[in-house]
């Protein structure tokens, strides 16, 4: 049975994608409210967000979300976790904003009047009923981000991944997303390369090749993440590139 007080704990997981190793002996308990995975392009922190989602499974060592394989047991994942994609046509399916929103309903055991019935309740309820009928490609990529988020707090699940979720968006859309992120109840996981992004984090992870650089609150973990980033960007990074 699911502990939805165990929150996320990976034991010596290794995710090795083609014949290259991605994430490598890696073990984390997150029990907190706001957690943020830091970390540059190949760090790895995509692919532990798909492994805690349950999208994949590790080659070895386990991972359990509120006590349950999310891998494994897809319902009970369907019920406690919820995923935001940085691009959210990779998210949407349906070719109507009340479809989307009906869509993970269903998939939980709603009849299709239920589930729409309910979508256009969220729309109203957000000041969006006229959204409803409205074609998914008509809306800004701003609004996109908005329903994949609606489409996932419908579902009501525990924990929430964010996939650099303000990433590509413009200043007013980052605030509107921030303060509604910041608003819910739900914990959330957010992995970003964008320190300012988990500054408000209970804690911060730093991953560097698949194994964690620095583990604590972001006033620690933070600025040794910067100062890196600096040193890194000092150096000539081309370098071994072919003239």
């Amino acid at each position: 049975m699911a502990d939805p007080s165990s929150g996320i704990e990976i034991a010596a997981a290794s995710v090795v994608l083609g014949d290259r190793p991605v994430l490598t002996g890696l073990s984390l308990r997150l029990t907190e409210r706001r957690i943020g995975i830091l970390g540059r392009n190949g760090s790895g922190k995509t692919t532990l967000l798909r492994l805690i989602a349950g999208l994949i499974a590790p080659q070895t060592g386990t991972v359990r979300v509120d006590g349950f394989d999310p891998f494994a047991d897809r319902r009970a994942a369907l019920a406690g976790i919820g995923i935001l994609f940085q691009n959210p046509d990779h998210q949407i399916l349906f070719p109507t904003v009340e479809e989307e929103l009906a869509f993970g309903l269903a998939q939980q055991g709603l009849s299709q009047s239920e589930a729409l019935a309910r979508a256009n309740a969220a729309l109203a309820s957000e000041a969006r009923a006229h959204w409803a009928k409205a074609p998914v490609t008509s809306l800004s990529q701003g609004q996109r981000h908005y329903l994949c988020l609606m489409a996932v707090l419908l579902m009501a699940p525990r924990t929430i991944l964010l996939d650099e979720p303000l990433a590509g968006l413009d200043l007013p859309t980052q605030a509107r997303l921030a303060r509604r992120f910041a608003a819910l109840p739900q914990r959330l996981v957010t992995i970003t390369h964008d320190p300012a992004s988990v500054g408000d984090c209970d804690r911060v992870i730093w991953l560097d090749a698949g194994r964690i650089a620095a583990d604590g609150p972001p006033s620690r973990v933070i600025p040794l993440y910067t100062a890196e980033m600096a040193r890194i960007g000092a150096t000539d990074a081309d370098a071994d590139l072919a003239g």
